[in-house]
């Protein structure tokens, strides 16, 4: 029997964060989201402290008077190179892996029948403790979703020294009726409701019903596979798990935006960015949508929320057709008279490039090639030459000389409490005396 291993970096900016302050062990430490809005991640002396995830920064001294909280801007270039360098190590320790997330991989354990897996567990743990500085949990099982199970166990129970592994079925029907239904890896809030009003309340609750009682009530294949994956049954295509089912870009501004013109830069970054990831996954997306918000904080100023959406006859990945479609859906929903203070794009309908079903009436197959070019050469010079080298027209900043207000959203993102970029900037590199 082939297992699984899920390798999930605890806590992971905050961890990220403390390799360079080892001073901040034991300690609360919270990092912000984009342009220091709100919290996105907690150390669990903070989590203890009753702090919650979404809280805003600037309620965070208002609901802890007098606290010594160590308060970090989100630092994505450092958490991306301390987690690749995670993901290295699982790509010399182990048979095959794949990325799931910025902090999560699955790793296929084919052709380690005969190790101890649990002692492989344990010393991977030792390793990318010592090798990079941050702590992961490991779960171990014969199915994707058992081993994401087995994660949370080991990251919440010391007694497994950071690896959990299911390994029989007393160990994976006891696991079962430990777990809420709706933490489980597929079930998620859609189906969480539905369930609870039904009696379940545990993974074991729903693993025990029948098979045509599961077709019945829910005709979908998501959740039967995630109830024969419980059962026991590998059924989620690794190809699948690897590959990200929505992806979403949306950031909050540096200030409040009235001006049509700037809000559409900021949502071409943002379509130019998710182009960026469906091509990184080799998928292409078929719907386009767009959301607008002002500042719910503001009691003092009209509020306006709005999404739309925007079907693609042919799905795409190309940054040009997605950056077109996002603008279309912006155009919609766009009210004048508002300070707006986030916005964000989602592609869904995501599927493999290989499979594209073509519209007759949109596809050109000479100018799909063309784009399909484009894209590729433009993401080589912006991978050798620095993010962003090579942009599209809107996703350019207006800039007027002499006129600050102009300019003052040029600068991207505010990151005031930011930490250096130890590892991937020379002039941030660690100066010992």
């Amino acid at each position: 029997m082939t297992y699984f291993a899920v390798v999930d970096c605890d806590n992971c900016y905050v961890s990220c964060e403390r390799v360079f302050r080892p001073d901040l062990k034991d300690k609360p430490v919270v990092v912000l989201s984009n342009n220091d809005g709100c919290l996105v991640a907690r150390s669990n002396e903070a989590k203890k402290m009753g702090i919650k995830a979404g809280t805003p920064y600037f309620k965070l001294a208002q609901q802890f008077p007098g606290q010594d909280i160590a308060v970090f801007s989100s630092n994505y270039e450092l958490y991306g190179d301390l987690t690749g360098r995670v993901m290295t190590i699982l790509g010399q320790e182990s048979p095959e892996y794949f990325r799931y997330s910025i902090d999560e991989a699955f790793v296929i354990l084919k052709g380690m029948e005969t190790v101890d897996l649990k002692a492989w567990g344990e010393n991977l743990y030792k390793t990318i403790r010592q090798w990079v500085g941050i702590p992961v949990s490991i779960g171990i099982a014969p199915t994707k979703t058992l081993a994401k199970m087995a994660s949370h166990f080991a990251k919440h129970h010391a007694g497994y020294r950071h690896c959990c592994m299911i390994d029989t079925d007393e160990k994976r029907v006891k696991a079962l009726k430990l777990f809420p239904i709706d933490e489980v890896w597929g079930i998620g809030r859609r189906f969480t409701a539905k369930l609870k009003g039904l009696g379940i309340y545990t993974a074991y609750d729903f693993a025990s019903r029948s098979p045509e009682w599961i077709n019945a009530t829910f005709n979908k294949v998501v959740v039967t596979r995630t109830w024969k994956e419980l059962n026991g049954v590998d059924s989620v295509p690794n190809e699948e798990a690897a590959k990200k089912k929505s992806i979403c870009v949306s950031r909050s501004f540096p200030g409040m935006i009235s001006d049509p013109g700037l809000l559409k830069t900021y949502v071409s970054n943002y379509a130019a960015r998710c182009s960026e990831k469906l091509r990184r996954q080799n998928t292409v997306a078929s719907v386009v949508g767009v959301f607008l918000n002002t500042n719910f904080f503001r009691d003092d100023l009209d509020q306006y929320s709005n999404f739309g959406e925007v079907t693609l006859l042919t799905p795409s990945n190309s940054s040009i057709v997605i950056v077109k479609k996002a603008l279309e859906c912006l155009d919609k929903i766009y009210k004048p008279g508002y300070l707006y203070k986030k916005a964000g794009v989602i592609v869904i309908s995501i599927q493999g490039s290989d499979s594209i079903q073509t519209n007759l009436l949109d596809f050109d197959p000479e100018r799909y090639e063309k784009m399909k070019n484009l894209d590729k050469i433009v993401d080589r010079l912006n991978k050798v030459e620095g993010s962003e080298t090579v942009i599209i027209g809107t996703q350019q900043f207006p800039r007027k000389a002499g006129s600050e207000k102009a300019t003052q959203f040029a600068d991207a993102i505010k990151r005031e409490f930011k930490s250096p970029n130890y590892t991937t900037r020379w002039s941030d590199i660690i100066k010992l005396r």
